[in-house]
């Protein structure tokens, strides 16, 4: 499970430093892909291969299940960390989330999401003003 979130920085070359704590769940390697909300998803190979299976299960015939398909498997890279822990996040992922140096990385349950600094704050704040709201949504789907 991943928690947290960490303050990180691209380097020149695109490559993402993978905060420590999340490593070892993502030693088999790990998908990059674009995530909802203008953020990155990440998720650990096993576990993207477990969300594929249920995304592959959506009707051909449903618009918005062949937009949402499109979105997450055209746009994703399968990859490795190197020996310092870091992943090369591609280019044009990089402009879909709006990377340029600063980001986080927000440990999300089963999956990371890799955010422009500026951006995740505001979705944070938006998060955090709206946390009652959302509870109470929920509340009625059975949480």
């Amino acid at each position: 499970m991943f928690l947290g979130e960490f303050e990180h920085t691209l380097d020149d070359k695109g490559r993402l430093a993978i905060p420590a704590r999340f490593r070892p769940e993502l030693g088999q390697g790990l998908v990059i892909t674009r995530g909802l909300d203008r953020c990155l998803f990440a998720w650990p190979l096993a576990e993207w291969r477990t969300v594929a299976e249920k995304l592959g299960r959506l009707s051909l015939m449903h618009a918005e299940a062949r937009r949402l398909q499109r979105l997450l498997f055209a746009g994703a890279v399968d990859t490795q960390l190197d020996r310092l822990g870091r992943v090369l996040v591609p280019g044009f992922l990089r402009s879909y989330a709006g990377l340029t140096d600063a980001v986080v990385v927000a440990g999300v349950l089963n999956r990371l999401e890799i955010w422009d600094r500026e951006q995740w704050n505001v979705e944070r704040t938006a998060a955090e003003d709206q946390s009652a709201e959302l509870a109470e949504h929920l509340s009625e789907l059975g949480l």
